[in-house]
């Protein structure tokens, strides 16, 4: 505000370069989740041709939002790191309980009814073998 009360709004308006600043994310991975692990912030960079800020506080003030984007950009790579490892872990809560109420009891039975059965066959191959031994003597 102090900026464009000394300059005026044209001041303002030269005083921002013409080239954007860059930020590239880089990705990284975590308990088997993708996620933003780091960003690389490039700062607008003025041309020779460009005119620096006419005044100070325009000056502080570029300064102050270029701190403030480097900032910005940190933590939306923080925040959607976080937010991707928090929905991993709840599906992976989602996992362990149909694990544990659904396919653990299933399959206990299946194995105890597999197990008998095994049982069953073992009991009546012994007395076969009994049978075939008292027969086979005579």
């Amino acid at each position: 505000m102090r900026g464009v009360l000394l300059g005026g709004e044209r001041a303002l308006a030269e005083a921002v370069p013409a080239e954007g600043a860059r930020v590239d994310v880089r990705w990284g991975a975590l308990m088997g989740v993708r996620h933003p692990a780091a960003v690389e912030w490039a700062g607008p960079v003025r041309s020779a041709a460009e005119t620096t800020p006419p005044n100070t506080a325009l000056a502080h003030a570029e300064t102050a939002y270029r701190a403030a984007v480097r900032a910005a950009a940190e933590h939306a790579v923080r925040q959607a790191a976080a937010d991707l490892l928090a929905a991993e872990a709840e599906r992976t809560r989602q996992r362990v309980r149909a694990l544990r109420r659904h396919w653990i009891p299933r399959l206990r039975g299946e194995l105890a009814a597999v197990e008998l059965g095994l049982e069953e066959a073992e009991q009546e191959e012994a007395v076969r073998r009994r049978w075939a031994a008292s027969h086979g003597s005579r």
